[in-house]
């Protein structure tokens, strides 16, 4: 029993060991309990510091509801009677502040080389090249020309605009986008800007072409909410106003073709 009792004892001085040791140690120093357990009492761990947000990527800007960019005009005539689609492109490159012009980037053009062939009765083209190659015919007059398509001409864009990008395809929405951050677009139409109807085909080496004689480019410097506004090479019009309806119609039908580059 005393055996017992005893083992109780020591243990019971075991648990409370720590607590008499603080109760001793007051008594000693003459501080109360809770200041030497507080003083005992482990430091609580600093919090850590929230790291700084980062930084979110900058949104595409808004579209602004109207446009006009102040682009050169430059007349394809009477150097280049079928060169619409250079000459925008040399309207672009200028506003772009690369100074060059309608000639040297003719020169630079690719072209497809491919002789015309004509049915044996002569009324219409058999073969000729394909204007996504390059440039079908001559664009100075002196035999008969055609024209280029923005596969043909990209790459002319982009060995001055390392930044060139094709919009062919895209909705009219993008379009208007890249003119509303101030970059023109090269657009491909037609001459007056009417519907084609006079569509003719003829084989090339990377199969047949349907187009029309009537397909036009032009570049895009402007909208608003009824209108796009569009300098064109054929008269050397500046801002001319386009009813934005019929300007997207005919856009589709000549394959929603378009040329610009993204921002620097």
């Amino acid at each position: 029993m005393k055996v017992t009792l005893g083992f109780f004892v020591i243990l019971g001085l075991l648990f409370s060991g720590g607590f008499m040791s603080v109760m001793l140690y007051a008594k000693i120093t003459g501080q109360d309990v809770q200041t030497v357990m507080a003083i005992d009492a482990k430091p609580e761990e600093t919090p850590p510091v929230p790291e700084p947000p980062q930084p979110i990527a900058a949104a595409v800007q808004e579209r602004k509801s109207k446009v006009l960019l102040d682009a050169p005009v430059i007349a394809q005539k009477p150097e280049l009677p079928s060169g619409c689609e250079v000459t925008s492109l040399a309207m672009l490159l200028q506003y772009k502040g690369i100074q060059i012009d309608k000639m040297t980037l003719y020169d630079q053009m690719p072209k497809d080389t491919t002789p015309i062939v004509w049915t044996k009765d002569g009324s219409s083209i058999q073969s000729w090249g394909h204007p996504n190659i390059g440039y079908v015919g001559d664009a100075t007059g002196k035999s008969k020309g055609f024209g280029i398509y923005h596969k043909g001409l990209f790459p002319l864009l982009q060995q001055h605009v390392p930044s060139a990008i094709d919009l062919t395809g895209k909705s009219f929405d993008s379009y208007e986008q890249h003119v509303s951050e101030g970059r023109p677009v090269v657009v491909w139409t037609t001459i007056g800007f009417g519907m084609p109807t006079n569509w003719t085909d003829w084989n090339t080496s990377i199969g047949m072409i349907r187009t029309t004689f009537s397909e036009h480019a032009v570049l895009m410097v402007g909208y608003d909410e009824t209108a796009v506004y569009v300098n064109d090479p054929w008269d050397g019009t500046k801002n001319l106003r386009i009813d934005k309806k019929q300007f997207i119609r005919v856009w589709e039908a000549m394959g929603k073709q378009g040329l610009s580059y993204s921002a620097d």
